[in-house]
């Protein structure tokens, strides 16, 4: 008998994840599964029946751009964008070193100054000193407005529970000065980058703790968004993993990670994003970030935050906040 050749671990991964995201032919119709066919005949008897000319009119006035005052700031040519500080300030003071290393026009941060690291109110400073130019997160909105939880969008209570510590921490050690100028950020942004306009968001333009995940945000869906605000390209963040997505059109969708903890990739680096005009095409690189990590872990201990969020820290792994994640972005997990 010929000797056994050992599956590749890539592979074998590859096949868990397709376990876990192919579609079994079902859909969720209350609290039961039924075949997909049935669910589809059900809908269609229960929806209307436009005409050709009716859907054309429902779809222009769907897609209908809304209408926004927000300024239009720039143009630039190339600015670094970033989300997630979660009071990472160690993480912030080497991000704002690497912006001036690439010779960024601007510097965005797309919202969560606070929650999950220690000592929130060193961030204020560093984002003085760089100009950084800030929009509002559920953090911030929170905090600026004396609410119980972060608003974080979780439904599990295990991740509800991290929350609500990280959340109580965070809004002990903010100072009323830094939580007042939180209430004063912008929601949203508009930035000129070259010839396209840049919507930049916390979590997408419907809600601030919506989740944009890779994997389960449709490209007609993102196409849909863009259309409505008049924009050529989303910025978010929120998730905590970065991706990024040229849509049929043309136009781009940019999850631009985050800086105050790994992106659950095994790495203690963390994530920001550049964007740059190339003209007929949008440059966008996701660049990992390389901070004093242990310093930050030895914070956290001082400050008694739980140890399962400094063993994300300096493993690189997500030990919470797990039970939101899609099932392609969950089998690449630790745990």
């Amino acid at each position: 008998m010929g000797q056994r050749i050992p599956e590749d671990p890539a592979v074998h991964k590859d096949r868990s994840t397709d376990k876990l995201t192919v579609h079994r032919g079902l859909a969720t119709w209350g609290e039961k599964l039924v075949p997909l066919d049935r669910f589809r005949e059900a809908a269609r008897q229960a929806g209307r029946q436009l005409s050709a000319s009716e859907r054309s009119r429902e779809l222009e006035s769907f897609t209908e751009r809304r209408a926004d005052p927000t300024p239009v700031e720039g143009p630039f040519s190339k600015i670094v964008v970033f989300g997630g500080v979660y009071s990472n300030h160690f993480a912030l003071e080497a991000l704002l070193e690497a912006s001036h290393r690439e010779g960024a026009e601007a510097i965005y941060c797309l919202g969560d100054l606070g929650g999950f690291g220690p000592k929130p109110d060193k961030v204020r400073p560093l984002l003085d000193e760089g100009r950084v130019l800030a929009i509002q997160g559920n953090y911030e909105q929170s905090l600026a407005s004396g609410q119980e939880d972060c608003n974080c969008g979780y439904t599990d209570p295990r991740d509800n529970h991290f929350a609500e510590i990280s959340y109580g921490y965070t809004d002990r050690n903010t100072s009323a000065d830094f939580k007042r100028w939180m209430g004063t950020l912008p929601e949203r942004r508009r930035v000129r980058l070259g010839a396209r306009e840049l919507l930049l968001v916390h979590g997408s333009p419907r809600r601030v703790n919506e989740f944009l995940f890779a994997s389960t945000t449709p490209a007609a869906f993102l196409e849909v968004l863009l259309e409505q605000e008049g924009a050529d390209g989303l910025l978010c963040t929120h998730t905590g993993l970065h991706w990024h997505r040229k849509l049929p059109s043309g136009r781009d969708a940019v999850n631009v990670g985050a800086i105050g903890r790994p992106a659950n990739d095994g790495s203690t680096s963390v994530w920001y994003t550049v964007l740059e005009d190339y003209g007929p095409e949008l440059s966008v690189a996701h660049r990992p970030l390389a901070y004093d990590h242990a310093g930050l872990a030895h914070e956290m201990r001082a400050e008694e935050l739980p140890e399962e969020f400094v063993e994300t820290i300096t493993t690189g792994w997500w030990t919470t906040c797990l039970e939101i994640l899609p099932a392609k972005e969950r089998a690449r997990s630790r745990f």
